[in-house]
C-alpha cells in the first residue's frame, strides 16, 4: 500500500492553509482601509462646520 496519496493530500492542505494565512490579512486590511476612508469622508463636513 502506497502512502503517496496521503502525503500529497497533507502537503496540499498545508499549502492551502499557508496561502490563506498569507492572503487573509491583506483582504482584511483592504476592507479596513476602505471603511476608514469612508468614515473620514463622513466626518470632514462636520469638522468644517465646527471651525
Amino acid at each position: 500500500m502506497s502512502h503517496l496519496p496521503f502525503i500529497w493530500a497533507a502537503y496540499s492542505i498545508g499549502t492551502v492553509v499557508l496561502l490563506w494565512c498569507a492572503f487573509a490579512p491583506l483582504v482584511r486590511k483592504k476592507s479596513a482601509v476602505r471603511d476608514i476612508r469612508r468614515l473620514i469622508q463622513l466626518e470632514e463636513p462636520a469638522r468644517d462646520t465646527d471651525t
